[in-house]
């Protein structure tokens, strides 16, 4: 005797799981059967917190004390939730050359990147990106699991944060420009640090599963356009008539460019922005051929640029032409550098700017657990979400105590190149801060000359990569015919130029939940069939040459039972009596005589709630009162037990339960 055996009758896979941990998913249930001697397994670099031994060693110690084992564990607690306590006393001066390079590398790709995004995007002071680059890494280091993150700010957060800043300055006319969106910015960040810590601590840091990458695809599609209709508004010089005229959304901008391009944009800006990033690209065509020469492959070109920029614009004096230039930079910190976030000026913006703050705090952690997930596959340590989470919670709520500091989560781009140029620790990130911040206090006045329109096409270059994976995506999306993921891009992408980034990613999240909770609503299953000349039983969709038996309808539910999937079963059971297994309209003719037996195959429902069991009992009761014949088979015993204390066994009588489909057919056809 046989039954159905297409899959696995206990063994259940979650399909939560995130694309970036696929990798790290083999070898994670214990196996008992070890795939190689364990004495052949070369010993690798211990992670944070843990120490190589030697084993002899090990034998020659007395048993510890019960203090001992405490202090112990409290020390791997500690050496754990703060990732610091481990790396620092066992940091291998082996590390140093390589830690030291790379925070070199990337505080010369920060600070343009951060000036950039603090003017540009975030309309604030250049200080603003800088700060973020800066004093939110350094509680990172502390409390961060992954050792190659970088975390600074980010050219889509800061473009959320300069949407918000402009919104209230436009409601706040009368009130100091510069006041208002420090006030704004520090708002955001101190909400954006607690909100993380939030997640972290209620262990929420799944959440990186939630969101589909069609959704993301078109939020970041959408990003990138945003940010490149901003930057052509300087790169054009229209920025004093764009103040003048304020267009508000970005569709109000696009007719706004090609309305006055032609007619008001300013000949020598636009021939130093355009110039600038054709000698940024060619620049970067011209590294990558040159991987191998690390010297070559590793110059700061954005650095470059800006410095000969300033230095051209000195020396033409470009200010007296016209060509608006980033000017006196003033870091003013007031009597004190760290400042309460919750003062006066800044509770007044706290409830106006939550939703900013909440959609913040979501996109840049899924770009830092993505970078860190990737660096930590590469590099053989550890990643937990949680407590990224409340260490990129920690770091915001440490930033906001600056003033104006921007939000700031990890880069997938710049972690990356952190790794590949030696990052083996947090010690390449303080490296990267400690020159930050002499550049934010020492180096700025040397920027006076520097145009403002380099800074527009700076960042129109790392809006570049934003762009890179759509090809690929939209091509992969029309291969395999997914018309609702791309369906869904297209929604997110729309409404978040058209409208704005928060409608956009707001309607479309609702969207994605009502998808997933209409197909979590349909339970799955199907019909089975015996193979001729067999008494093995297969589902009907799989195998074409199986028989029905006359009369009778056999289901296999495919899945656990809950309150969402059972509501529909009724419904389901339905169609399959009239329709079978093929898609057919309720107006068709029935393709199947009624069933006069109906067996349930129940080896795949693993749970029930209280709820299913409810409405299974309901159905059960409605096709006896048919005088449809009911049996079940390959029931859990601990869903029998809850069937027995629901009265369903009581109902249908004990024989009508069998351990296999074998034994139930063989008692329904022997009559």
């Amino acid at each position: 005797m046989s039954e159905d055996t297409s899959g696995p009758r206990f063994v259940g896979l979650s399909t939560t799981s995130s694309v970036v941990s696929l990798s790290g998913m083999v070898g994670r249930h214990g196996e008992t059967t070890p795939l190689v001697n364990q004495q052949d397994i070369e010993t690798g670099p211990a992670p944070y917190g843990t120490r190589n031994d030697d084993a002899s060693e090990a034998n020659t110690h007395p048993p510890p004390s019960s203090s001992s084992k405490r202090n112990s564990k409290f020390a791997r607690r500690v050496r754990y939730y703060v990732p610091s306590t481990a790396w620092i006393p066992d940091y291998s001066l082996s590390y140093l050359g390589g830690d030291l390079l790379a925070g070199i590398s990337l505080a010369a790709m920060l600070i343009p990147q951060s000036v950039s995004y603090g003017t540009s995007l975030a309309k604030l002071s250049p200080t603003a990106g800088l700060f973020a680059a800066s004093i939110p890494p350094l509680m990172y280091s502390l409390l961060g699991g992954s050792r190659q993150l970088n975390v600074a700010a980010e050219a889509a957060l800061s473009l959320l944060v300069g949407q918000a800043v402009t919104e209230y300055r436009h409601n706040y006319p009368k009130e100091d420009p510069n006041h208002v969106g420090v006030s704004v910015a520090t708002a955001i960040g101190l909400q954006v640090g607690l909100f993380a810590s939030f997640l972290g601590f209620f262990r929420l840091g799944f959440l990186d599963v939630v969101l589909s990458r069609a959704l993301l695809r078109g939020f970041v599609t959408a990003i990138a356009v945003v940010i490149t209709i901003e930057q052509l508004v300087p790169m054009f010089g229209l920025t004093e008539l764009e103040n003048k005229l304020q267009p508000e959304s970005t569709l109000d901008k696009i007719i706004f460019l090609m309305e006055y391009i032609w007619t008001d944009s300013h000949r020598l800006t636009t021939v130093i922005s355009f110039g600038m990033l054709e000698s940024l690209i060619l620049f970067r065509i011209f590294k990558n051929y040159f991987k191998n020469t690390w010297w070559i492959y590793r110059l700061p070109e954005v650095l470059i640029a800006v410095v000969l920029a300033t230095i051209i614009s000195k020396d033409f004096r470009w200010d007296e032409r016209g060509v608006a230039i980033l000017g006196d930079v003033a870091v003013n910190t007031g009597a004190h550098f760290f400042k309460f976030p919750l003062h006066k000026s800044t509770r007044r913006f706290i409830r106006g700017t939550t939703s900013t703050a909440i959609l913040i705090t979501i996109l840049g952690y899924l770009d830092s657990i993505v970078a860190a997930k990737q660096n930590g596959d590469r590099y053989g340590h550890s990643i937990s979400p949680n407590r990224e989470l409340v260490a990129l919670g920690a770091a915001n709520l440490f930033g906001s105590f600056v003033p104006g500091t921007l939000p700031a989560f990890g880069s997938i781009v710049r972690s990356r190149i952190n790794g590949e140029i030696g990052a083996r620790s947090q010690l390449a990130s303080l490296v990267a801060v400690a020159i930050v911040l002499l550049a934010t206090f020492f180096l700025l006045p040397a920027l006076y000359y520097l145009p403002k329109c380099v800074l527009a096409s700076i960042i129109c270059l790392f809006v570049v990569s934003l762009f890179a994976e759509l090809p690929h995506d939209l091509i992969y999306f029309y291969n395999i015919g997914a018309w609702t993921d791309f369906a869904m891009m297209s929604i997110t992408f729309f409404l978040s130029v058209i409208w704005n980034i928060e409608i956009g990613i707001v309607v479309s999240l609702i969207i994605s939940l009502l998808l997933v909770i209409r197909r979590s609503s349909k339970t799955r299953m199907t019909i089975l069939g015996r193979i001729p000349g067999t008494d093995q039983w297969r589902p009907v969709t799989d195998n074409p040459e199986v028989e029905d038996v006359p009369g009778a309808l056999i289901v296999r539910i495919r899945e656990s039972l809950d309150f969402a999937n059972t509501s529909q079963l009724k419904v389901r059971l339905r169609r399959f009596e009239l329709y079978g297994v093929e898609r057919a309209h309720p107006s068709d003719e029935p393709r199947r005589q009624t069933p006069r037996v109906l067996v349930f195959h129940m080896a795949d429902v693993e749970t029930c709630d209280a709820s299913a069991v409810q409405i299974f009992h309901e159905l059960l009761e409605t096709y006896k009162n048919r005088g449809v014949s009911l049996f079940v088979t390959h029931l859990r015993p601990n869903i029998r037990k809850m069937f027995e204390n629901a009265g369903i066994v009581n109902m249908l009588g004990a024989d009508a339960f069998y351990d296999t489909l074998a034994e139930a057919m063989a008692k329904v056809e022997g009559g």
